[in-house]
């Protein structure tokens, strides 16, 4: 019985075969070098009882029909003329090289190939890819199959929507298959692919949970199935059915997996490396990301080259240093009705294009950015009455926002839109494009989304220092496909910082802070009415990649005062913030919201805690700290002390002054922050202290 195993830092998979396609046999915390795999293999084999077949079918990387799995099956496929295919997949070989593996096994003019691949920041990539001698047509095909340790009693998966993304489900295990499934054509706030299965007893800080990430940016699906004889197994692959062509070679995408012996901190901890120095690709990786101010809680689609002038100054003097136009400048676009398409500048608006308004933010040191919707089109738009062959489904489709889709399976579509969108990076002096995504697809077809990538790929290739975000009606498109092309995240359409703090906290398990966008927006909220301090507003957007979006005219003295200056702290420090860990406490107050930004050596690190609403306790209670040298010793000091309520008298030692405490105390013991009101927030900095 061969086996095999890959290790990083955090994690060990091992996986063994008896002459069929390989199963896991081990994922979990590191095993010594030394570990016996042939015994470990061994350990795993089950007995026998009643009401069962004579044989225990294996938990393989791919459990089918045609090797006796009764659960879920990790691939389905049929001929051209729909018989079902039912192959008995044998081990025909293994390619070992350093940190990779591919095995690969064989059936009836099939072959079957299960990749894996250690990464330095922790993480083990997987993939599947079916060949056939002939065309066949799929209908499931699931990444490498993982067991889940029948230890645990709960899952944790990811829900959401619009304003509210980032939500985090737990789900009892129990016998049968829990299902997720995305068959809206993009990632999307209601199903995100992202599951964590954590053991008893794991918190943010302690505790062993396993964390899986399918990175892929179209509709997919889950699967996690516990069988009457107690194994456990996850799948991840694209939607159903979304294979629309008969074809001789398929693919899933990368599933990612991530094993932590520190909480679920441990998970985000490498998630975030990962994405930061892995996923993502950068223009100029020695660039401090800018400070951004985007306009369009500002003016929406009311464009003004002397209103737009006027509140790009008042952005530079507070700061920024990036200026986003957004959606408005194009076709004939006063509202969401029209123009998708038609990436021309609107001459009624801007009758010398975009040129005076670029020049002015240039003059002011500002680099310019633009909104742009490529994959969609409206029907009241010169392209939609030139192609209305390239619309995406059928023809009487019930639209989304006034919108229509693309078909980016087609390479003339491609070819068009790279076309327009060159032209305007040539054009113009563009260094960053805001790519949005603002409706579902009217079908659930992979090959939708093979298009994106190609496109933005094309794109990237042509103008490679031109940054991209995603955006999806906020948070809609966050995943590790979307991010290979991209360099930012819109992570909700909601700037109210009380919804932005759960969005981002719970979001953290996944995304590193520089590649979340965060705004400080208006002081009536746009999304929800409410009405909340500058300091909150402020602090909130300074935990991950800072902006502004909102119209600048309207801030008072004091208001503008607290922007200026936590701008400026966020510009002194964001060299060291925007590569360091997002780290969730455990607070004990369930009212307030606690996390620590900590720098990738240790010595630093942000504190914030916010109260959500008011305690049901008098007084507070301590906050214990996480990640840190427990015999260092720490100098910590508030940052705003003046936001301190009347109804805080007697002043605790962190609102007089600094103090010095050892790691070891910091996170056994914790601290104690003043009273707050609800709706404000602690900002705590510390750093090493120098001994003399």
């Amino acid at each position: 019985m061969p086996q095999w195993r890959l290790d990083t830092a955090q994690q060990t998979l091992v996986m063994a075969s008896t002459g069929a396609v390989p199963q896991v046999v081990y994922w979990g915390t590191p095993l010594p070098v030394s570990e016996d795999l042939a015994a470990l293999a061994l350990s795993q084999v089950s007995d026998l009882t009643g009401g069962m077949l004579d044989r225990l079918p294996d938990l393989s990387l791919c459990p089918l029909p045609g090797s006796d799995w009764q659960g879920q099956p990790g691939m389905t496929i049929s001929e051209v003329d729909g018989r079902q295919i039912t192959p008995r997949f044998q081990l025909e070989r293994a390619e070992i090289a350093p940190d990779s593996l591919m095995l690969h096994s064989a059936a009836d003019g099939l072959r079957l190939t299960h990749s894996f691949r250690a990464h330095a920041t922790g993480v083990i990539a997987m993939t599947t890819t079916l060949h056939a001698d002939r065309p066949v047509r799929l209908h499931w095909l699931a990444a490498p199959v993982l067991p889940i340790a029948a230890l645990g009693t709960e899952m944790i998966d990811v829900a959401g929507k619009w304003l509210g993304e980032f939500q985090l489900q737990r789900q009892p295990w129990s016998v049968g298959a829990r299902l997720r499934e995305s068959r809206t054509g993009r990632s999307g706030q209601e199903h995100p692919p992202y599951a964590l299965f954590p053991e008893p007893g794991c918190t943010n800080t302690a505790g062993t949970v396993r964390a899986l990430h399918y990175a892929w940016s179209g509709g997919h699906r889950m699967v996690a199935e516990e069988l009457p004889d107690g194994r456990r197994q996850v799948q991840f692959g694209h939607a159903w059915g979304s294979e629309l062509e008969a074809a001789t070679s398929f693919q899933s995408a990368e599933l990612l997996a991530v094993v932590s012996d520190s909480g679920l901190n441990g998970i985000g901890r490498v998630f975030q490396r990962d994405m930061r120095d892995r996923v993502v690709t950068w223009p100029d990786p020695a660039r401090p990301r800018p400070v951004h101010y985007n306009c369009w809680e500002a003016v929406y689609f009311d464009h003004d080259l002397a209103t737009l002038s006027d509140i790009a100054s008042r952005a530079a003097s507070l700061g920024a240093e990036r200026f986003v136009l957004d959606d408005g400048w194009f076709g004939r676009r006063d509202n969401d009705t029209s123009s998708l398409g038609d990436w021309t500048v609107d001459l009624r608006k801007w009758p010398q294009g975009l040129h005076p308004l670029i020049r002015h933010i240039h003059d002011l040191n500002m680099t310019f950015g633009l909104w742009v919707e490529p994959e969609m089109i409206n029907a009241n738009s010169d392209l939609y009455r030139a192609h209305p062959d390239w619309v995406l489904g059928r023809a009487d489709q019930t639209t989304g926002r006034n919108q229509l889709v693309l078909n980016l399976g087609l390479q003339p579509v491609q070819d068009h839109l790279f076309g327009v969108l060159a032209a305007l990076l040539r054009e113009y002096p563009i260094d960053y494009l805001k790519w949005d995504h603002n409706r579902l697809l009217p079908v659930v077809d992979a090959a939708q989304n093979r298009g994106i990538y190609a496109l933005m790929a094309r794109l990237r290739a042509a103008h490679p220092l031109v940054e991209l975000e995603s955006c999806a009606s906020g948070g809609g498109r966050i995943d590790a496909g979307i991010l290979a092309h991209t360099h930012r995240v819109w992570l909700s359409d909601c700037l109210d910082p009380i919804e932005r703090l759960r969005i981002q906290h719970d979001a953290a398990l996944f995304l590193p802070s520089c590649l979340v966008g965060s705004h400080v927006g208006a002081r009536r909220s746009h999304t929800t009415g409410r009405v909340q301090a500058m300091s909150l507003r402020a602090w909130v957007a300074a935990t991950r990649h800072f902006g502004f979006e909102m119209d600048l005219r309207a801030l008072d003295a004091d208001e503008a005062q607290i922007l200026g200056r936590v701008t400026a702290w966020w510009k002194s420090n964001r060299d060291w913030l925007m590569q360091a860990a997002t780290l969730r406490l455990d607070s004990a107050d369930p009212a307030v919201t606690a996390e620590m930004q900590l720098a990738e050596d240790g010595a630093r690190f942000v504190l914030t805690a916010a109260q959500i609403e008011i305690s049901r306790q008098i007084l507070p209670k301590a906050l214990r700290l996480t990640g840190l040298d427990p015999t260092a010793h720490y100098e910590i000091r508030l940052l705003n002390p003046e936001d301190a309520p009347p109804q805080s008298r007697a002043r605790c030692a962190l609102a007089t002054g600094s103090l010095r405490l050892s790691g070891a105390a910091l996170m056994a013991q914790g601290i104690l922050l003043p009273v707050a009101w609800p709706a404000t927030i602690w900002m705590i900095e510390g750093s090493v202290a120098q001994i003399v």
